[in-house]
């Protein structure tokens, strides 16, 4: 029997004003799910709704939605770091606003069999799509000090070294195929912190972006919302921990002209500089109220920032 999973939408109201639809207008959620941003999008304006995930079983699940916005919503899988170009294999050039909801949804973390949730046993798998490296690949495969960099800087997990230790130890003896096993290894080196924080959250966050490139995807789709948005589109992201909150607002930064000065000692090279791409709609994040932090205590974490396309010409990406 299939399960069935309520996905509850991070700041959906805020994402929605953020995007502010119109009538006409044509809109992405490159990170789809279950389609709530999606048909909050699509209730608040007679507009066009893409959709975009790496996840088939969202896709899959897409197809329901879409029957009941008949020719407004589409549902194509894929990366969201290629939505201009998957959009323009569907003969979209351009849009008025993008959306994206970053890391691991409810419906996936919430399925043992995916391999995400240290709280629930499963297959070591952790992809958000059907291809590439596995979580469990990586564990068993990665050296001693590759692993511990990529628990260190993508998990930000302080004892990494000792964590990376524990599990090549552990592999030596069995091939480490469970999520359960691995939450138990990394309990073992990683005391308990007074926040009530897993021991193991951070190395099964490390492990996810790693197996699914979300910093690098997160790169290739804040550009890629750059060239697709019209003048006046808008861009609503929300991030749920420190690394891509941080990427979303250096990006935004640059783009919008805001980036630091450089010191007046320093001896700079001074050239033209392009012209802003986005106009920050506020300096600050948006974050949750205290009604949905009760009703939605995943949404703690939560942070939106939101920006307006100018007309200038997108950035051009370094080789």
């Amino acid at each position: 029997m299939a399960t069935t999973y309520e996905h509850v939408p991070v700041l959906l109201e805020e994402v929605v004003a953020a995007l502010a639809p119109r009538d006409g207008g044509i809109y992405v959620d490159g990170t789809f799910g279950r389609g709530g941003y999606a048909r909050a999008i699509l209730a608040a304006a007679d507009c066009t709704v893409w959709g975009i995930d790496r996840d088939p079983a969202a896709v899959a699940a897409g197809s329901a939605l879409a029957e009941e916005f008949p020719h407004r919503l589409n549902v194509i899988e894929g990366p969201f770091g290629r939505m201009d170009s998957l959009l323009r294999e569907a003969g979209v050039e351009g849009v008025d606003g993008v959306t994206l909801d970053l890391g691991v949804s409810s419906p996936q973390i919430d399925d043992p069999a995916r391999g995400f949730s240290f709280r629930s046993d499963g297959p070591l798998d952790m992809r958000m799509g059907n291809h590439g490296m596995t979580a469990a690949d990586a564990v068993n495969s990665l050296g001693e000090t590759e692993l511990a960099d990529v628990i260190y800087r993508l998990g930000e997990e302080r004892m990494s070294r000792r964590v990376a230790r524990a599990i090549v130890a552990a592999r030596s003896e069995q091939p480490i195929e469970r999520t359960a096993r691995l939450a138990e290894i990394v309990r073992r080196v990683v005391p308990k912190s007074r926040d009530g924080i897993d021991p193991a959250t951070r190395t099964f966050q490390a492990l996810r972006l790693y197996v699914n490139d979300e910093l690098g995807e997160l790169d290739r789709g804040l550009a890629a919302s750059e060239r697709l948005l019209r003048p006046g589109g808008r861009l609503a992201v929300v991030s749920f921990h420190s690394l891509e909150d941080r990427q979303v607002k250096e990006f935004l930064r640059r783009r919008s002209g805001n980036s630091p000065a450089p010191s007046r000692h320093a001896p700079v090279e001074r050239t033209a500089e392009a012209a802003p791409t986005f106009r920050l709609i506020s300096r600050k994040p948006v974050t949750p109220g205290d009604t949905e932090l009760v009703n939605n205590p995943r949404a703690r974490s939560a942070r939106l920032r939101a920006a307006e396309r100018t007309k200038a010409p997108a950035f051009e990406e370094a080789a």
